[in-house]
């Protein structure tokens, strides 16, 4: 489907996800081009030989990033058709600063005993500065305003930072030479060379990349047609299409932006189709390709990260977060469902859909390669970088066998097809490089956090804020913490959000429900913040998701992003679901029968909170029956015989009283 708004839609996601100069002189474009590749390259040749240290590869890693972020982004306001020479200056400088460790790394680590010297001091001042104007340029300016706080925390202790702590809540140290802080954020590998960058360096490109190849191949278009050709004759089916295909969709693409393009482009004009206003038709979009990053076994980049900080196998950490990113969608299907019926929508003809039977078979060979991922992971065990390198290798395998053969078929020979194969390898390298910009980036100047609250201890600080000011209540301290997340995300990214939120209030959590005298699973809190990171990607006014979708409805931008935010609701009741019951996340779990009813007594409790939120169930819902079926919805949170006995039993009876009164209504109206 060619729609005339995707160009709009395309050139935000380019500006906003993969930097939106275009030079016009062809060597300039030649070299962005050459940069992205040569990254790609170097990251599968660093992760085949694994003969570089981790510090190094980092090192590297942020070089490519730095080179990506002054060339391909402009500053805003500034040249898009042409690279000025200040962005030649500052790719030249953040480069070389970078590269710095990895050149003098023998006389400072090995030499010095990881000691600064004055020349380090200088040179790590210079890369913090370059971080804070790459990340200003990328994400705005809350990850650097963020982290120049922290590190003023550091150098002056509370006594520089009055008005935002009370010196007698949160007196914890003096203050630290800015030597001293160099060290830690430039020098060790607890700061800007720590675990946020460490696992942005090796596995999330690796994964980020084999999303690329595998849409370049042409495996988002298959996820669409899929959805549609399964979905698409049901109630409102477009919507439900929507939503399954992009999740399909969220397997190869860690951008929900780029995600609500791919899948916007043709769920949207067909949701307007049948009935559905632009606002909704764009809103259910975004919420859907925002979900997208919750769903295993390819979640955000964010999710590796976690898989790191709490020192558990992504294989484990996927199984995990299964069942509570199954209950997102389902949640969000009878979203949509209730949409379709209080609009009185109905489904598309079979004859416009395409045959179910024949376009599954036309892109089954897509799912080979995330099979092998998938077999890597479970069943060999291998290490996650391990499973996405050989999954790669083997997708560009597919992909130059998938060209070979169109190219015979259509008559344009067995080279032609092979070069065609190696073109698409090579532009799926490129997308990989340049959807990892803003990671590199993101995780960069999220390491100057984590440094410096570990320098500081500042965790512990905090904890005391958070128990003075919920009185040590643990729902408080989830709530705020919660609300926390959701300011962050007017303007962070879901991967920063969550290294900020992972470093400053993922501890606070867990040492006030160890006081509370509650048995938290590490994975259930991390998880808890991560859904919370994720609505940043369409909470108003900044989130990118929901201007790319109202590009392409021509809805405003704003109530489509309020919109697709009252739809995420469901997502944001999961979190307390899963902290209060960590069963949900198959922890403990007992019993097959055991966990059917943990997670048959969730589904009800989210079906419930979705049809109270949107006031309809069989027909619009009176105020009362919404405040009950809530009520009803909410004793399913926290397990026990007791409330889940009393919560069903009350969304029971006002199911039975709302059928009553809807079938009253309909016999007076007949």
């Amino acid at each position: 489907m060619n729609d005339p708004v995707r160009p709009e839609a395309e050139e935000l996601v380019a500006a906003g996800e993969y930097g939106g100069r275009a030079p016009r002189a062809a060597w300039q474009r030649w070299l962005l081009v050459a940069i992205a590749v040569a990254w790609s390259v170097f990251q599968l040749y660093a992760s085949y030989t694994g003969t570089l240290n981790p510090q190094k590869i980092g090192s590297i890693h942020l070089a490519f990033g730095f080179a990506l972020a002054f060339l391909a982004y402009p500053r805003k306001g500034g040249a898009s058709d042409r690279i000025p020479w200040y962005d030649w200056l500052l790719a030249a400088a953040s480069i070389a600063a970078a590269l710095y460790i990895l050149v003098d790394y023998y006389t400072i680590v090995v030499l010095q005993g990881g000691l600064p010297s004055t020349r380090d001091v200088w040179v790590g001042s210079a890369l913090l500065v370059f971080l804070a104007i790459a990340s200003t340029r990328l994400l705005g300016f809350a990850l650097p305003v963020i982290a120049a706080l922290v590190v003023l925390y550091g150098i002056t202790g509370p006594a520089g930072i009055v008005p935002l702590t009370p010196p007698d809540v949160l007196y914890l140290h003096n203050g630290y030479q800015w030597p001293e802080v160099v060290q830690q954020l430039f020098i060790t590998t607890e700061g800007i060379w720590g675990t946020p960058i460490q696992v942005s360096a090796t596995f999330v490109f690796l994964f980020v990349l084999f999303g690329a190849l595998l849409d370049k191949a042409g495996a988002g278009q298959y996820f669409v047609d899929l959805a549609y050709s399964g979905l698409g004759t049901f109630r409102g089916g477009p919507a439900k299409a929507s939503v399954v295909a992009s999740l399909l969709t969220g397997v190869i693409s860690g951008s929900s932006t780029a995600n609500t393009v791919t899948t916007g482009t043709f769920t949207i004009p067909l949701m307007k189709k049948i009935g559905y206003p632009p606002v909704k038709a764009g809103a259910t979009e975004v919420a859907a390709s925002v979900n997208g990053q919750l769903m295993p076994p390819i979640m955000g980049a964010a999710a590796f990260i976690m898989a790191t900080f709490i020192d558990m196998p992504y294989s484990q950490l996927i199984v995990h977060a299964l069942v509570p990113a199954v209950l997102a969608y389902l949640g969000l299907l009878f979203v949509v469902h209730l949409e379709a019926l209080k609009l009185g929508l109905k489904g598309m003809p079979r004859s416009e859909l395409p045959p179910f039977g024949a376009t599954f078979l036309k892109g089954v060979h897509y799912l080979i390669p995330v099979a092998f991922l998938l077999y890597e992971l479970m069943w060999v065990n291998r290490t996650p970088e391990r499973s996405a390198l050989n999954a790669t290798f083997l997708l560009m395998g597919l992909i130059l066998v998938q060209e070979a053969i169109r190219g015979v078929r259509g008559n344009g020979g067995l080279a032609r097809g092979l070069w065609t194969g190696v073109r698409a390898i090579v532009s799926g390298l490129e997308l990989g490089a340049r959807n990892m910009t803003t990671i590199a980036v993101a995780t960069a100047a999220a390491g100057i956090i984590v440094g410096m609250v570990t320098m500081t201890n500042l965790g512990y600080g905090l904890t005391q804020v958070l128990d003075v000011l919920s009185g040590g209540n643990i729902w408080i301290v989830l709530v705020l913490s919660a609300l926390t997340s959701l300011i962050l995300g007017i303007g962070l990214p879901t991967t920063a959000n969550y290294i900020v939120m992972a470093a400053l209030v993922a501890p606070v959590i867990a040492n006030l429900a160890e006081q509370a005298g509650m048995v938290v699973p590490l994975v259930a809190i991390h998880l808890f913040v991560f859904y919370f990171g994720i609505l940043a990607d369409d909470t108003p006014p900044v989130g990118l998701a929901a201007y790319a979708a109202s590009a392409i409805s021509r809805a405003d931008p704003i109530a489509t992003g309020i919109q697709g935010f009252t739809y995420d609701l469901r997502t944001a009741i999961l979190p307390f679901m899963f902290f209060f019951n960590p069963q949900l996340l198959l922890i403990d779990i007992g019993s097959w029968y055991n966990a059917a009813w943990v997670i048959a007594t969730a589904l009800v409790g989210m079906f419930a909170f979705v049809a109270s939120t949107q006031g309809y169930l069989e027909i619009r819902m009176r105020w009362y029956e919404r405040l009950v079926m809530l009520a009803g919805a909410l004793l399913t949170i926290k397990p026990g015989g007791w409330t889940d006995g009393l919560g069903l039993g009350v969304l029971v009876a006002v199911g039975l009283w709302h059928h009553i009164r809807a079938a009253r209504t309909a016999s007076a109206s007949a």
